[in-house]
């Protein structure tokens, strides 16, 4: 990006100028030539990206996150930021973003210009990586395939006379599940899959398992945009009496003082697996990669696990998960994705337009 002074200042000296060029004498016109050269050579200095990151500047990251993510990362970019200062003398500003993680995917593939991705799932990375702004080959780029940290579907239903024991407990009449909307949200897309496979990984059918989420989506009395948007329907706005959400969600707000009880279906759930990538078309226009990279490799330290685990995410490194096995209840039958079919089917069999999940809206009266 050009320096916004330097712009005007030249632009100014070039638009008030360029009428007199052919009334100079030689001698002013050869000044005039040369002053020009000096001045262009200003925007160059500016414009360069490398010189920002290695002169007295702050080296500036962005981060664009997934909503959930946001009290993990505030308490891990500080950790980050000492480290690098300590080892390099440069100073990193973060500039983060959370929301959703279809939209925050749709922002960055439209020209939200993140040098990094922490999504919620590998398809909305997968799809940066289509628009060519993430080099092939990413998830090898990272330890445990460049998934950062998991977590598994919880209910939280809103009182004790909501009695749940199992995934089939959700269709019943009297309940209305707030769960966000799986075309703008990754959490939803989790919680569609894990509806799902609760029936298929259990030896149902594929046909049992549309009646059972149709039956579970016809009483949702509304589909928010992400998961933190859901907790605010359901805390809130009061809607709705069964919230489905992260795991971590759950144990986070737990530690914040609220006191709603909350169950994981430990018979079958789904490993909701949260990647991290460098952008790399971003990262080489801001020449910010050896920073960037840094600090996606820092996630996988225990420092930066322990901060994760510490707001309810199953940790991938073994020695956390042992620190704080007992904020986790063991699942029987986890799932993951590659179960399913993995992600290029389950996007054209459930999440793309027209696809069974905008099909089941219209059948149930839901658009």
């Amino acid at each position: 990006m050009y320096c916004i002074y330097c712009v005007f200042h030249v632009n100014f000296f070039y638009e008030t100028s360029k009428n007199y060029l052919l009334m100079m004498k030689p001698i002013r016109f050869l000044s005039f030539m040369l002053l020009a050269v000096v001045a262009s050579g200003a925007i160059a200095a500016c414009s360069n990206p490398e010189q920002t990151a290695t002169g007295n500047q702050p080296i500036k990251v962005t981060l664009v996150s997934y909503a959930v993510t946001q009290s993990a990362y505030e308490q891990i970019i500080p950790m980050f930021t000492e480290q690098w200062k300590q080892k390099t003398g440069q100073t990193v500003v973060f500039e983060q973003s959370y929301g959703g993680s279809g939209s925050q995917t749709r922002a960055v593939i439209d020209g939200l210009e993140a040098d990094i991705v922490a999504l919620a799932l590998a398809l909305d990375t997968q799809k940066i990586e289509k628009a060519g702004l993430i080099d092939p080959g990413w998830e090898t780029e990272l330890p445990n395939e460049s998934i950062v940290h998991k977590s598994v579907v919880a209910f939280v239903p809103r009182n004790e006379e909501i009695k749940l024991s199992k995934w089939s407990d959700l269709a019943n009449n009297n309940i209305q599940v707030i769960t966000a909307n799986p075309k703008t949200s990754g959490g939803a897309r989790w919680n569609f899959l894990a509806l799902w496979g609760s029936v298929t990984q259990a030896g149902g059918t594929e046909e049992q398992a549309q009646t059972f989420v149709e039956n579970v989506f016809r009483n949702v009395p509304v589909l928010p945009k992400d998961a933190r948007e859901s907790s605010d329907v359901f805390y809130k706005q009061g809607q709705g009496n069964v919230l489905l959400n992260y795991e971590n969600e759950v144990i986070l707000a737990k530690q914040k003082g609220d006191k709603s009880k909350y169950f994981v279906p430990t018979d079958y759930n789904i490993s909701i697996d949260n990647p991290v990538a460098v952008v790399d078309k971003n990262v080489d226009k801001h020449g910010n990669r050896e920073v960037a990279e840094a600090f996606t490799q820092f996630l996988f330290t225990p420092e930066a696990q322990r901060e994760f685990a510490k707001v309810g995410f199953r940790s991938i490194d073994p020695t956390i998960t042992k620190e704080f096995q007992s904020q986790y209840p063991p699942i029987k039958n986890l799932f993951t994705v590659k179960d399913l079919g993995g992600w290029d089917k389950i996007q054209s069999d459930f999440f793309a337009d027209g696809a069974a999940f905008d099909k089941m809206l219209t059948k149930i009266n839901k658009k």
